[in-house]
């Protein structure tokens, strides 16, 4: 089964056993996160979500990305800032997609 899922703002095309990087999750290593919000399953969208559908993942690891430099430069004022960041992210394997009934 092939699915659309929403989390963190953001849009993920998965199927069972795929491993995908989402916005930090508030879950420990090794617990299960079920997805709710489903945008489509199996060619069938919801309005605007799919009901009677979750899908169940286990969270591997947290991280967090390579640097980002931010670099800021005002011209002819002689004055420069440089900052970095590093998003958090949360890498979880999905397990399975299941229907409720």
């Amino acid at each position: 089964m092939k699915a659309i899922i929403e989390t963190g703002g953001k849009q993920y095309y998965i199927e069972e056993g795929s491993i995908i990087y989402v916005e930090k999750l508030d879950h420990n290593p090794d617990e299960e996160v079920i997805f709710d919000r489903i945008l489509m399953v199996n060619g069938v969208s919801g309005r605007p979500y799919v009901k009677n559908v979750r899908i169940i993942g286990k969270v591997l690891k947290h991280g967090k990305q390579k640097k980002l430099i931010i670099f800021k430069y005002r011209p002819k004022k002689s004055s420069h800032s440089k900052q970095g960041h590093r998003q958090p992210y949360t890498k979880v394997k999905i397990e399975r997609i299941e229907t409720i009934q």
